[in-house]
């Protein structure tokens, strides 16, 4: 679809009402999206985007929110350390930036601790994996993992960061592309 066409498609289903634009799935920092934020805003539009933080892109800068979401171990794909650094440093002042981390098991935790300490500065949202492998919603397993990372992460004594479930789980349970 064309800029103009997004938009518009935006702009129907909002009844032409300025919103909070999310950009995510995959990793929209591949897509050429800074003519869309361009156009976006000039109809009054905000926008957030969610990536893995691999990849930086000068237009990061635009954003209003920018939730950054390095994979953990538990993923099997190497973090790439300098990727993430430099979209910190894309993003700039201007968007307020986060990081969320999926947290399945003590490893990943671990790893949590560490991005996390790397970028004091940045506030740390956790959340509990979700077993894609399920079709069906285990809302009860969901429900004691996050009650498990609440409870690690108070042990810990680490009191900034967030313990949140997530709710697309929730809503959807692991239905893809929704």
């Amino acid at each position: 679809m064309s800029n103009a066409a997004v938009l518009g498609e935006v702009n129907r289903l909002t009844g032409e009402r300025p919103i909070v634009v999310t950009l995510s799935g995959g990793n929209p920092a591949l897509q050429p999206l800074a003519d869309l934020i361009r156009l976006g805003r000039k109809q009054g539009h905000r926008f957030a985007l969610e990536t893995q933080g691999s990849v930086a892109q000068p237009w990061f800068s635009q954003l209003d929110s920018l939730v950054l979401s390095p994979k953990p171990p538990s993923s099997g794909i190497a973090m790439n350390l300098s990727g993430l650094t430099e979209c910190i440093k894309a993003a700039g002042e201007r968007p307020s930036t986060a990081l969320k981390i999926v947290v399945f098991d003590d490893e990943d935790f671990a790893f949590a601790r560490d991005i996390s300490a790397r970028f004091p500065r940045l506030p740390v949202y956790l959340q509990p994996g979700n077993p894609i492998q399920q079709t069906e919603l285990d809302t009860r397993g969901l429900l004691e993992r996050l009650s498990r990372l609440v409870d690690k992460t108070r042990a810990a004594h680490w009191y900034d960061a967030r313990v949140l479930p997530q709710l697309h789980v929730l809503v959807w349970g692991n239905k893809r592309g929704v």
